[in-house]
């Protein structure tokens, strides 16, 4: 085997594990983007069953205080703007909302103690209150899927082949700075 035969080998063999290299890179960062989309349609579908909730709960509750018609349609009028969100921040925003008329309801209800203890209204909290356990945790897991696939973009040399394939950070889903402050409490025990 001569020289130039063996610097071709060498550079076909740079080439090569360039090539795996970047497969591997691009697989990895594919990988992360789909479980981060997946982690967000786990939230999507938790927040579709709070929206279906809703409604229930709001007419239990107007079974029992009619005259509370602004609370209704504040809370009518959140779930709404929750259900319209698509980023991220958009529905973290919109959530905040929903929660505090969320909690107006429930205080209309404390004013009306044949009302907690329906049957079908401590059932609806009850499911209420799984369900923001458990929307709680999927945010949870998907601000851990996008951490880790945006300090996948972020790193050296990662950052080249993600700027190469144009694979974009994504947003966290993080409560306003309003909320951060004082979360709100939903207490469904009394």
């Amino acid at each position: 085997m001569d020289f130039g035969s063996l610097i071709g080998w060498i550079v076909l063999g740079v080439f090569v594990l360039l090539f795996l290299w970047v497969t591997v890179v691009y697989n990895k960062l594919v990988r992360l983007g789909v479980r981060a989309e997946e982690a967000w349609r786990g939230i999507d579908t938790l927040l579709r069953k709070r929206f279906d909730l809703i409604p229930n709960l709001v007419e239990t509750v107007k079974g029992y205080a009619t005259h509370e018609r602004e609370v209704f349609e504040r809370v009518t009028e959140a779930r709404s703007a929750s259900m319209k969100a698509q980023t991220p921040k958009e529905q973290a925003e919109a959530d905040n909302v929903l929660a505090g008329t969320l909690k107006s309801l429930f205080a209309v209800a404390e004013n009306y103690p044949e009302l907690k203890a329906n049957v079908n209204f401590t059932a609806l909290q009850k499911s209420l209150e799984e369900l923001e356990e458990e929307i709680a945790r999927s945010r949870r897991y998907y601000n851990a899927v996008v951490r880790d696939l945006n300090t996948a973009i972020k790193v050296f040399p990662q950052n080249m082949i993600a700027n190469l394939f144009r694979i974009k950070e994504r947003e966290f889903y993080m409560l306003p700075s309003e909320t951060m402050a004082e979360p709100p409490k939903v207490d469904f025990s009394r």
